[in-house]
């Protein structure tokens, strides 16, 4: 078997094993584009050989999604199919497990109206409201992964040449989530340890604010009372663990809707309904984002802010070094999977439940009286830097640091 074989065949092991963590008799539903067929075939036979009772793979074609975008009727971005949505909240209610393979191109809908675009995401954010809150309060186990496609490498490798952008991408992609080594397996669960040690030191700390400085960046973020920090591994509602994203290198938790003030600056594009949004800055008061800015893209990070009003909010406070694995290699991927997992982030839209003490039986309304933010949409994006400190603040006014120079300082 050719290394690229082998190392296509551990890197599906790995999301069916650490990933989603498929169990004896459990359905594993897959979300995936055509350009990912081969890689999704290994998942499939992974999941059978590891116990699965059934695997639901749901194709997705880019070339087909951009022919509707451009050719048909604006009411048809107005709806999403309710049977889907319903067929997500039922195999979720069955004990169901969700994998998503992604390999689009950032740029599948430059040029498309940004209006057809925002229709369809807060129609799709309505019906699959849910599943989503399902997903967010750990209820089912979920995974995002990549595979590498033509359109996608060219974007991340113009240089290269044509035959060689895949391959090239692939590598990357082996790299950051560790498929590449002899034993991908033992060496995410030593990662797992790795960062529940920050979780444990920011979980005894209970810092009341985190003060972020960079270039553009004067932001105040306050943390609810009973805030929890997390990272990498997940534990669905059943006790079984999973990794919600792989790559992962980030520890996080929720910010206090009303207690975000200042300024901050993206540092990489985002790669957000299809189009690219860049060097922007989002300005806030009382956690409201009241001013947004781009050089790229600005037209679709409006919209995306109105998207309802949750969104005029954050709901994930993220936490990365800038020694992280993925910031190492110096590749923009123009894919937030993995460049959020190279730089401090925040995310606009709905908190994940499970970040609150008790937060993961709470209903809607208890998780707001917490100071929890609720979204239809939840969007990731950059502002780490080698240039960026963050300090916490204690309840009783104390300073003390936890980024400088863009990595950890304790």
């Amino acid at each position: 078997m050719s290394d690229f074989k082998n190392t296509l065949e551990k890197y599906a092991e790995l999301a069916v094993k650490v990933g989603i963590n498929v169990q004896k008799g459990q359905t594993l539903v897959v979300n995936a584009t055509l350009d990912a067929a081969e890689f999704v075939r290994l998942i499939v036979k992974k999941a059978y050989e590891t116990g699965a009772q059934n695997v639901i793979v749901n194709w997705n074609d880019d070339t087909v999604t951009r022919t509707k975008y451009d050719l048909a009727p604006d009411d048809a971005f107005l709806e999403y199919p309710v049977w889907r949505a319903k067929e997500m909240e039922d195999l979720a209610a069955q004990g169901a497990a969700f994998m998503s393979v992604i390999s689009t191109s950032p740029d599948l809908l430059k040029g498309v109206n940004p209006e057809r675009i925002a229709n369809f995401n807060k129609a799709a954010g309505k019906a699959l409201a849910n599943y989503r809150k399902a997903a967010q309060s750990d209820k089912v186990s979920w995974t995002v992964i990549a595979a590498a496609a033509p359109a996608w490498a060219a974007k991340v490798f113009p240089n290269e040449p044509a035959e060689n952008q895949v391959n090239k991408l692939w590598e990357a992609i082996f790299k950051a989530v560790r498929a590449d080594l002899d034993n991908p397996v033992e060496a995410w669960k030593k990662h797992d340890e790795t960062l529940h040690e920050k979780v444990h030191y920011l979980n005894e700390k209970r810092y009341q604010k985190l003060h972020y400085t960079a270039p553009g960046t004067d932001l105040t973020i306050e943390l609810p009372e009973k805030h929890i920090w997390v990272g990498a591994g997940s534990v669905n509602e059943k006790g079984f663990e999973f990794m919600a994203n792989m790559p992962t290198e980030e520890v996080f938790t929720v910010p206090l809707r009303t207690g975000v003030n200042g300024t901050v600056a993206s540092t990489k594009p985002l790669s957000y309904g299809g189009n690219i949004i860049d060097r922007f800055s989002i300005t806030f008061e009382n956690g409201r984002i009241v001013g947004v800015k781009a050089e790229e893209g600005e037209d679709i990070l409006k919209r995306l802010v109105d998207t309802d009003e949750g969104s005029h909010y954050l709901g994930e406070v993220a936490l990365v070094p800038v020694n992280s694995p993925i910031s190492q290699s110096n590749v923009l991927f123009f894919n937030t999977l993995f460049d959020e997992n190279a730089s401090n982030h925040l995310a606009i839209g709905s908190a994940y439940a499970f970040c609150i003490e008790g937060g993961k039986k709470m209903s809607s309304e208890e998780l707001k009286e917490n100071g929890l933010n609720e979204s239809i949409t939840h969007v990731d994006f950059m502002i780490g830097s080698t240039e960026m400190n963050i300090d916490g603040i204690t309840a009783d006014g104390k300073t003390e640091p936890v980024f400088r120079g863009g990595n950890w300082a304790f």
